[in-house]
């Protein structure tokens, strides 16, 4: 009788055993689960450091293309701007040297109207005896004309106020009337403007 009731009680205590199996192998398999979790997470953490690391890398890739893009654009203004200074500076001296050939030879040619000038007051003072041909008289019109086209201008300065920075005083001599004094009574040498410019100052005498 004994016998029997020791087997059935160690029948009774197996599956206990058992249950206590199952429980150990869950929490093993917990326990390896959240290990495994443990190991995961610091892999994700590095990815995520590596993406925020890409992202800087690119911000400051951009902002150093955009800042080499600011100083090209600035660089190629300024080349511009020096190139259309050139340009002008250019044009400018050329212009001048042209104005510098022309008015020196409109100077040398000055005295050939001086002659002229004077050639034509004498053929028109009554006791002269050397008129002008009518050729003569087309010759010098023609001259004349051909170089006021040029931009030659004869100066009015007989009767005019005296002016230092147009006329040359030759001498001084008492003024006719009370309101010639400080004027131009006579003209020695007529002056010429080129371009509104003067290329001779005239040469008078002033009345004091």
């Amino acid at each position: 009788m004994l016998k029997k009731i020791k087997d059935i009680m160690s029948k009774k205590q197996k599956p206990v055993e058992d249950e206590n199996l199952d429980t150990d192998n869950t929490s093993v398999t917990q326990e390896d689960s959240t290990a495994t979790n443990d190991a995961e997470q610091p892999e994700k953490k590095e990815k995520k450091g590596k993406k925020m690391s890409k992202t800087e890398k690119l911000q400051a890739e951009n902002e150093e293309l955009t800042i080499q893009v600011a100083e090209l654009k600035d660089k190629h203004l300024r080349l511009f701007a020096e190139f259309d200074n050139f340009k002008k500076r250019n044009v400018k001296e050329k212009l001048e040297m042209m104005s510098s050939a022309a008015r020196d030879t409109l100077s040398a040619l000055l005295p050939v109207l001086d002659d002229f000038d004077r050639a034509k007051k004498n053929a028109e003072d009554e006791s002269s005896t050397e008129p002008f041909s009518e050729g003569v008289m087309l010759v010098y019109n023609k001259l004349h004309n051909t170089l006021k086209n040029k931009g030659l201008q004869p100066m009015e300065s007989t009767g005019e106020v005296f002016d230092p920075e147009l006329h040359e005083a030759i001498t001084e001599i008492p003024a006719p009337t009370e309101d010639m004094k400080g004027k131009v009574i006579d003209t020695i040498e007529t002056g010429y403007l080129l371009n509104d410019k003067i290329i001779r100052y005239a040469k008078v005498v002033v009345g004091k």
